[in-house]
């Protein structure tokens, strides 16, 4: 389960600017440790799957679903195994030619499409791409949350989680502040929720990560679809 000295050393190079000292058995409640402990613990992932359910909100309290089975695998294997609202549906990421390869569910999977990862029909309504949604990612983006982006004070909670709620520029939108919460898994050391609210405490997207499988062994072969 763990990477060479070399990778694990790199990894902790990239994220230098959030290590401090070792970390105590207890569970931390500064957000620097806490930063710490979630890049020392995707250091180890070598891959993950888990189920995700996305919700958007609307004016009102009305929202729209998405649920998929996300795979990754590193450096930048991505599998999306959609259930609703397009059922049967896989997305991978990066085909032959760096693009995001689609297979149809239904009668139509019979053909094959290639978009890019900026292609506005595969882009979700927050502006944020497939190859955009791995845990390494949300991170780095949670570092920059709690840093040099954050506009407000930084609350920690713990309960069933670590609950790290930060208001900070949006990770895609450009020129948006977002008011964040980010639910940390004790165990496993990594991120499996995020909550998106404007700035005076509207709900406006949720995802959530159910039963995380790390280092499931997945194959090269699993994000071939063509």
């Amino acid at each position: 389960m763990s990477f060479s000295l070399s990778h694990h050393t790199l990894t902790i190079v990239l994220f230098s600017c959030l290590i401090l000292s070792n970390a105590s058995a207890e569970i931390p409640s500064d957000a620097d440790t806490i930063l710490k402990k979630m890049v020392s613990a995707y250091a180890l992932v070598k891959d993950y799957q888990t189920n995700v359910e996305v919700r958007t909100y609307k004016t009102g309290g009305s929202f729209e679903t998405q649920k998929f089975l996300y795979t990754f695998k590193k450096p930048k294997w991505i599998r999306l195994d959609l259930e609703s609202p397009h059922s049967d549906m896989i997305l991978v990421y990066p085909d032959k030619s760096g693009k995001v390869s689609i297979r149809p569910g239904g009668w139509a999977h019979i053909f094959h499409f290639h978009l890019s990862s900026g292609n506005s029909l595969i882009m979700g309504a927050s502006g944020r791409r497939i190859d955009q949604t791995d845990v390494g990612l949300l991170i780095k983006n949670i570092s920059h949350s709690l840093t040099d982006q954050r506009r407000g004070v930084v609350q920690i909670e713990q309960d069933g989680y670590i609950r790290i709620r930060v208001l900070a520029v949006n990770h895609f939108r450009e020129g948006i502040v977002t008011l964040y919460q980010f639910f940390i898994d004790k165990n496993l050391w990594l991120p499996v929720k995020v909550e998106e609210s404007t700035p005076d405490g509207q709900l406006e997207r949720t995802i959530s990560c159910r039963n995380p499988r790390i280092n499931t062994g997945v194959s090269d072969s699993f994000f071939q679809i063509d």
